[in-house]
């Protein structure tokens, strides 16, 4: 059975190119959400077994998403993908409990390295 993705990302343009990437290599992408709320909700409802997390977005941003997806959902691995590369955020990142920090623009190989890694260890 192919791994489950969630995709958090406000960018619909990125949500669609990672969305490509995943099914090209065999990943099922089971949902898509554009806020870290949105993410809370669906990762209740889909249980994926990985989520990608953008940092910066409206509401909720994926800091704060990580921790609340965590904290509900211990099992939860998170890999956040994500434009903003200060130590600062990704040691917050990693701290709520992400997997890794892949930084955009990335390539397709930094990104399934993540990916895998994070199925890896669960």
């Amino acid at each position: 059975m192919n791994k489950r993705i969630l995709i958090v990302d406000d960018s619909s343009f990125a949500r669609s190119m990672l969305t490509e990437i995943f099914i090209k290599h065999g990943y099922d992408v089971v949902g898509e959400a554009s806020s870290g709320s949105e993410a809370l909700e669906k990762y209740g409802q889909l249980k994926p077994d990985l989520v990608t997390m953008d940092i910066a977005m409206p509401g909720l941003d994926g800091i704060m998403a990580i921790k609340e997806i965590i904290h509900s959902f211990p099992e939860a691995r998170v890999v956040v993908i994500s434009s903003i590369h200060s130590k600062e955020i990704v040691k917050k990142a990693l701290l709520a409990g992400a997997f890794d920090y892949v930084i955009k623009p990335f390539t397709k190989e930094r990104l399934l390295k993540a990916i895998d890694k994070a199925l890896l260890q669960g």
